[in-house]
């Protein structure tokens, strides 16, 4: 037999490695998918700890009341009943939480802002029994009057929500119940007014919109032996729910350790604090764990939801078709208390515009704190209410000037080097007119396709669908175009960062990365990117994620279509900070066997450290051996944001711009006002897809959320008491299988050289356009104007 000899680690050979598989560009599937849609998935309601207690909420049936006196006897002596609070158990000085402002009582404190707010806290050792004893709490509420729109916040002798504001926008805002207000002024509106040919006007409104999760707000809290607790919960930021929890109990932060456990959806809803702060009360109150899961009615009133508005637009254009200017006003109703109404009013009014070169603008936008229930984020964040606007402003431009909508939108669509209205350059590809142009050009779904198909026509494909109230009587079709733009990120010279720690080590003889970060997995499939990234940029075949928690630097929010960009950015510098330790180390072992090891070109792949040309220099686990793991954890920032001025709105105030065009086909029966989604078609720059699946996926997820606002969706309050009237899914009403239409998706990768392998965030702005293109669908098939969201069956058929 021959002699045989093994090569040094460090001597070359000549074998081509194959890019690393699972990586970035390969659609990878999701390693929680499976035991999603097979039920196996463990969620945070879910959980169980032995001897733990039940939490319950007891909450205000009326909107606006002074609490003159509480009565807890009743419930105390309740059988099984271990605690009840209020206001007056609250064990620290800070008794206020908020995600900007801290104005949202734990409890509420004598009076009360908005139908569902938390007033009571009960322990038990049965669900049953704790709400029983919330029931037997007995308030006497003295109601007073209710503000619920912009003439009742901001008349002379309006009910301030907040008397004696002293938050960082108080000072600069007209009334003390506008939470925020941001102008944006540039050129000079009444002289571009005199060059327009026509001028179009139109007020619209939208509709207040759920997050409508499925998994509800729940969570387990543990009580620790130095006097901290451990909280187990779905939420969309570890760290901000750290800040705002440990002052209240009157603890540091060291001793609030936070752990994500499985997320049933979020969409922006579990940003803000639900259950995390009670839930801890009461189990330092009892010295017990205590887990909360709210049901669906508490639900609805456990989490903000998306801001109604009214939205004011003015455009002018010449008769060629070009655009001469905007004035407009946007008012949201931001509800009781000021979570992220901020940050909206500031993402509606400089993205007000739309993707559309306007040299001259005049734009206001307000948020209203009134009684209505609070809103903050939701996918789209201010920028969905404003395109709702401004593409029925565009289609009704077009229309008067006798122009092709599409046309229209090409000739004014802003691109790469356009100036936003707030003066900041758009420094990366903006396909606009590309976008519009694909959608356009796909093929048309058949006419009437339950005609051609006989005596097998599926009633599903009608109006109205298997309640089979048409066979196509008075049904009319309609096409409808609308494209969007979003930011992405966290914007206005916030300090958004997210923090990766990447460590590898030698595994029965296997090189084994493991990702630890504190980004929440809520669906959109991070720690499948996590994992492809360390494979990329790694080598290596296996990658473990670490459950997020809060013993890593923080990862930001789970929001503002940022996480790939910003924690995938962070899991790909501590990545390449691990992959030159690696190297430092073979340079140590082996640089003398061979001089690529001085070379800069080396690169790690299949397990194995190779030059550029393909030669094998090592194998990364037997340089590793006898080595420690290493260990790097490192933040990553995105290039610094600035606060739009408070008169001109002038300022850089978004990191990127993210653009989606939709092309909805709908059929409308006229005569029932029953309207069939056929097909809504999206095209979308998204830079890089990272897993293409996954890019897909939240395309027609984002597209899907747009549909439900457009023809269905709307959280229903009565203006005279502000009650909520339809806190369910019975009446609250949310696209099923049988409502979604075909979403033929067409992605550009057009790389933006300033973001991490030139991604683009994508998550919300299939969100943006597919409202507005529906609604132009449904107004080509009726010839009705409908400047309100979502579209119900009255306004078709003209029996409001």
């Amino acid at each position: 037999m021959a002699n045989t000899r093994t090569a040094p680690s460090g001597t070359p050979t000549n074998v081509s490695q194959k890019h690393n598989q699972g990586g970035i560009g390969e659609s990878t599937l999701r390693p929680d998918g499976t035991l999603k849609v097979t039920g196996e998935f463990a969620y945070s309601s879910d959980m169980w700890h032995e001897d733990m207690l039940w939490g319950q909420t007891l909450r205000s049936p009326v909107a606006h009341a002074e609490i003159a006196s509480i009565d807890i006897s009743e419930a105390l002596a309740v059988p099984g009943v271990y605690s009840v609070l209020t206001y007056a158990d609250l064990p620290a000085a800070m008794k206020n939480y908020g995600l900007e402002i801290q104005d949202t009582p734990v409890l509420a404190d004598g009076r009360v802002r908005h139908h569902g707010e938390p007033v009571a806290l009960v322990a038990a050792d049965h669900p049953e029994t704790a709400r029983r004893a919330a029931a037997k709490i007995k308030i006497d509420y003295r109601e007073l009057p209710v503000v619920t729109d912009e003439a009742s916040a901001l008349a002379p002798d309006a009910p301030l929500l907040h008397p004696g504001r002293d938050d960082h926008h108080a000072g600069h805002v007209p009334h003390p119940n506008v939470v925020h207000r941001q102008p944006i002024v540039r050129g000079d509106v009444e002289e571009a007014r005199k060059r327009a040919d026509v001028i179009v006007e139109g007020e619209y409104t939208f509709g207040m919109q759920d997050q409508a999760f499925l998994g509800p707000e729940s969570g387990l809290a543990v009580p620790s032996e130095d006097g901290g607790v451990d909280l187990y919960v779905a939420t969309q930021w570890l760290h901000s729910d750290l800040r705002q929890i440990a002052p209240v109990l009157g603890l540091p932060e060291e001793k609030v350790r936070m752990t994500l456990s499985g997320v049933g959806g979020a969409f922006g809803g579990r940003e803000d604090i639900s259950m995390q702060i009670h839930a801890c009360l009461l189990a330092l109150a009892t010295n017990k764990p205590v887990k909360m899961v709210y049901n669906r009615f508490e639900s609805f009133f456990g989490h903000v939801h998306r801001h109604p508005a009214k939205l004011y637009y003015e455009h002018g254009a010449t008769k060629d078709g070009k655009l001469t200017h905007l004035k407009c006003r946007i008012v949201l109703d931001g509800g009781a208390y000021a979570s992220a109404s901020p940050a909206v009013v500031g993402n509606a009014s400089s993205l007000s515009v739309g993707p559309y070169v306007v040299e001259d603008v005049d734009i206001e936008a307000i948020a209203l704190y009134t009684n209505n229930p609070p809103c903050g984020a939701m996918r789209g964040f201010g920028a969905v209410q404003a395109c709702f606007a401004y593409e029925a402003q565009m289609d009704k431009l077009a229309a008067r000037l006798g122009m092709d909508p599409v046309e229209f939108r090409q000739l004014n669509a802003m691109e790469q080097g356009t100036i936003m209205p707030t003066g900041q350059v758009v420094d990366s590809p903006a396909p606009v007119a590309e976008l519009l142009r694909r959608v356009k050009a796909r093929p048309l779904p058949p006419e009437r396709q339950w005609e051609s198909a006989g005596e097998s026509a599926d009633v599903r494909a009608l109006p109205g669908g298997l309640s089979n109230t048409t066979h196509g009587e008075g049904v009319v079709r309609g096409v409808g175009y609308a494209v969007g733009i979003k930011n992405v990120g966290f914007s206005e010279g916030f300090d958004d960062y997210s923090t990766a720690r990447v460590v590898l080590s030698v595994v029965n003889g296997e090189a084994v990365a493991m990702v630890h970060t504190a980004m929440a997995e809520v669906g959109q499939g991070g720690v499948t990117v996590h994992a492809q990234i360390a494979r990329t940029e790694l080598g290596v075949t296996h990658v473990t994620i670490h459950p997020a928690d809060t013993q890593v630097g923080s990862a930001g929010s789970t929001s503002a279509s940022r996480q790939t960009y910003m924690t995938g950015g962070a899991v790909k510098n501590t990545c390449e900070a691990v992959r030159e330790k690696v190297l430092e180390i073979g340079r140590r072992k082996n640089g003398s066997y061979h001089p690529a090891w001085a070379t800069a070109e080396l690169l790690l792949e299949g397990g194995k450290v190779v030059t550029d040309g393909g030669e094998v220099l090592a194998d990364i686990a037997e340089l590793l051996e006898g080595e420690d793991a290493i260990d790097i954890e490192l933040e990553f920032r995105h290039r610094p944001t600035a606060a739009f001025d408070l008169v001109t709105g002038q300022g850089d105030g978004h990191v990127q711009y993210t653009f989606a065009a939709h092309r909805a086909v709908v059929e409308v029966d006229t005569e029932l006002g029953l309207v069939k989604v056929v097909e809504l078609a999206c095209a979308q720059d998204v830079g890089k897809a990272l897993n293409p699946l996954s890019v897909v996926g939240q395309i027609q997820g984002g597209t899907t959320q747009g549909l439900g606002v457009a023809v269905m969706e709307e959280i229903i309050v009565d203006p005279k008491t502000a009650k909520v009237r339809n806190p369910s899914f019975t009446d609250y009403l949310i696209p099923t299988i049988l409502d979604t239409p075909s979403i033929p998706v067409d992605y550009l990768e057009l790389a933006d050289p300033n973001a991490p392998y030139g991604l683009r965030g994508l998550g919300e702005a299939p969100t943006l356009s597919s409202t507005p293109a529906v609604l132009a669908a449904i107004r080509a098939a009726t010839g009705l104007e409908l400047n309100k969201t979502p579209i119900r069956p009255e306004a078709l058929t003209g029996t409001l």
